[in-house]
């Protein structure tokens, strides 16, 4: 078969790409169904699967109702209108949420056995109400302002993520009735706590306060009828290609955000019709999706719940290890990294080495000069106060701060006033594509010259993420490397193309062409009759070229097994299509977040003469096309050893976590057939092999072998 074949298929060889990632959100939402879990896990899952959704509307589906509104008609990949996949989402949506309310309802009734609930009006005893009357009088009241709807008072304006009340009141003094809007302000918790006892916790929702004090907030007045509701607003920031000043365009787009087109309004279900059509019109939502629940709404907001000192009915606690490779070494990073290349695997290892890699560097008065891109870095960021410090201790420092991470912009600006206020170059890098590249490089003064110590990363430097998602970083002293790492920044700060890579493979000039042709490589060695296979673990895998490349490889006998937590457009197990594709996904107590590609080249995976990489890009357009990513191959036999004999074959034999794609894009829970096997408990009971160092002599890191491929 050949590439034209494949494509005169159509776009009936694709999974359209908004129902793979509402997929994925129902494996999220599975998980908090697991036995497996404690009750709090499982409301966290569930919980994870409201945000998710929320996210879902606020930038795809707002995507989507902009280009029908605006009469586009391009068609996905799967070749779907906007209208076709709004339609299919919302039918999908409805399931989803409904599955989530009665979800809700079964973890509420468990939770309560357990000890933990949220407890309604009529449960409040003499007792509670006192308590809560004294707080709701001195931290609740002062800070909400109800706001009569009327001829003199149009209806206010509602921000993205708002959550209000409506009443319906009757003013008896003035013998009139009385449309009131009561918006909670986001300062707020949702859930107000009660005096506990030893072996019970109890919350208290906001409405149910407010509801339960009505006559502190309307004294006078009588109450007919109320609701609640919450709106999600068109999210997603468009930026000029002509803007002269990023920093200033940002703080307008996110100015703007706030008051984008209304996208989902949902009401509970006790709001009467005419109260919902009064919020409907005033909030213009009438190109929004309108939701009903029967019971609660903002499932995002159960995390507060999650927080609740309630040990017993969460995950064990899991303290993360120090790599002993550098503990070898009194602590010296840069000692420990000359002698051999290290690999971390988070959150198994701390990303501590990280924030000690780049402290040390500032403290180190033979350190010149350090360059660090900054796509996430999380509200309290050491890595920021790392670079500050080098900055203020004399040292020439430099920091790509992306202003277009998502839903991060107003953080990263506040970061980047303070790194210029303490003396670094901050740069933006480019109006039309993301630098999602994650790299660090530390120049030092050493005997013999300058030597440049490098980081690159799956993952953000985040240390809150990083605590949560599974990712690598690899340090290492290859000059190669450095003189690469250095291209990158050029091309970033200063638009110089970089040529004559030695080691990395960039975005967005070569790494489709890359990928395509180590691809390509593994068709060659199967049409020559030698073994021939591709692993490959991602996020999210979309890209036409690839996916179709893909196919090719099957149907020339390339044994591919693909790990996609996410979105996945591609269609496998298809006979003369994609019978030799496997793809499956883990979803568990940690996100699987790192991206690892694997290329047989000519042995039988696992092998040492495998080709292995580790990457910041998924396979996707966008990392192609539209950022600047980076690829790292990986030589040091140990470190390519942990990752391929390592963290690879663990995902493949997971039988616990994962789920198995079909043609028809249809997710199913593996079946543990003979043994089970967790690959995050695996992780979090046994070390690396890279970050031991001297802790590894004589003693035996079990060895993984694919009896069961997951």
């Amino acid at each position: 078969m050949t590439l034209e074949e494949i494509r005169a298929r159509g776009p009936g060889r694709f999974i359209n790409r908004e129902l793979s990632w509402l997929a994925f959100n129902r494996r999220v939402l599975e998980e908090s169904a697991n036995p497996a879990h404690p009750l709090l896990e499982r409301l966290r899952f569930l919980s994870i699967s409201g945000s998710n959704l929320d996210e879902f509307f606020m930038v795809r589906v707002a995507g989507l109702k902009g280009q029908q509104l605006q009469h586009i008609d391009d068609l996905s990949a799967d070749g779907m209108t906007p209208t076709q996949q709004l339609d299919a989402i919302a039918a999908n949506v409805d399931t989803l949420v409904a599955d989530q309310q009665a979800m809700c309802d079964l973890i509420d009734a468990a939770l309560d056995e357990a000890g933990v609930s949220v407890v309604t009006r009529s449960e409040l005893s003499d007792e509670d109400r006192a308590y809560l009357a004294a707080r709701f009088d001195t931290e609740i009241l002062p800070v909400l302002t109800p706001q009569a709807i009327d001829s003199a008072h149009p209806f206010p304006f509602v921000p993205n993520g708002g959550f209000g009340l409506i009443f319906n009141l009757w003013n008896a003094a003035a013998k009139e009735q009385v449309i009131e809007l009561l918006m909670i302000p986001p300062t707020l918790p949702r859930f107000i706590a009660l005096p506990s006892e030893p072996d019970r916790t109890r919350f208290i929702a906001i409405e149910s306060l407010v509801r339960e004090f009505f006559g502190r907030l309307f004294p006078g007045f009588e109450k007919h009828s109320a609701g609640s509701f919450r709106l999600l607003r068109d999210s997603d920031l468009e930026v000029e290609e002509e803007a002269e000043d990023l920093v200033l365009t940002f703080r307008s787009a996110i100015k703007r955000r706030r008051r984008g087109r209304v996208i989902r309004l949902e009401f509970s279900n006790d709001t009467p019709e005419a109260l919902a059509n009064l919020v409907h019109d005033g909030v213009e939502a009438e190109h929004a999706l309108i939701s009903e629940s029967a019971r609660f709404i903002g499932i995002a907001d159960l995390a507060h719940i999650v927080a609740a000192d309630r040990p017993e009915l969460k995950f064990a606690p899991f303290s993360p290890r120090f790599p002993e490779r550098i503990k070898d070494y009194d602590g010296d990073c840069f000692a420990a990294i000359r002698a051999k290349d290290i690999i971390v695997h988070h959150p198994y290892e701390t990303f501590d080495v990280v924030v000690s890699f780049l402290r040390q560097a500032a403290a180190d008065p033979d350190v010149v000069a350090i360059k660090q891109t900054l796509y996430r870095a999380g509200r309290q960021s050491q890595i920021i106060e790392a670079l500050a410090a080098a900055a203020e201790a004399g040292k020439s420092v430099t920091a790509v701060v992306e202003l277009k991470a998502r839903f991060d912009e107003e953080q990263n600006l506040l970061w980047a006033s303070r790194l210029e206020r303490a003396g670094v170059q901050v740069v933006y890098g480019f109006v039309d594509m993301k630098t999602h590249a994650k790299v660090s490089m530390v120049v030092r003064r050493e005997e013999g010259g300058m030597r440049t110590y490098c980081h690159f990363g799956t993952g953000n430097y985040h240390p809150d993420t990083s605590r949560l998602y599974t990712d690598l970083s690899f340090f290492t002293a290859s000059q190669a490397a450095a003189r690469d790492a250095g291209k990158l920044f050029n091309l970033v700060t200063g638009y110089v193309e970089p040529e004559g890579l030695e080691l990395l493979t960039l975005s967005p000039k070569g790494l489709r062409a890359s990928i395509l042709e180590l691809i390509d490589n593994e068709i060659a060695n199967a049409k020559a009759g030698k073994p021939s296979a591709i692993w490959a673990k991602m996020n999210s895998l979309l890209d036409p070229e690839v996916i179709d490349r893909l196919y090719l490889a099957s149907q020339a006998g390339v044994s591919i097994v693909l790990i996609v937590r996410g979105i996945c457009s591609l269609r496998p197990g298809i006979e003369g299509l994609s019978e030799n594709i496997r793809v499956k996904s883990i979803v568990g107590r940690f996100l699987e977040h790192s991206r690892i590609f694997a290329f047989a080249n000519g042995e039988r995976l696992p092998h040492r003469n495998a080709k292995v990489f580790i990457c910041s890009a998924d396979w996707m357009p966008r990392n192609f096309d539209r950022r600047v990513e980076a690829m790292v191959p990986l030589a040091n036999p140990t470190v390519h050893a942990q990752v391929l004999d390592q963290v690879m074959i663990a995902n493949l034999i997971d039988n616990e976590q994962s789920w198995v794609l079909d043609g028809e894009g249809n997710y199913e829970r593996m079946t543990i057939k003979k043994k089970r096997f967790n690959l995050h408990e695996y992780f979090m009971t046994n070390p690396s092999l890279s970050g031991r160092g001297a802790a590894l002599a004589g003693k035996q890191v079990p060895k993984l072998k694919l009896t069961e491929r997951g």
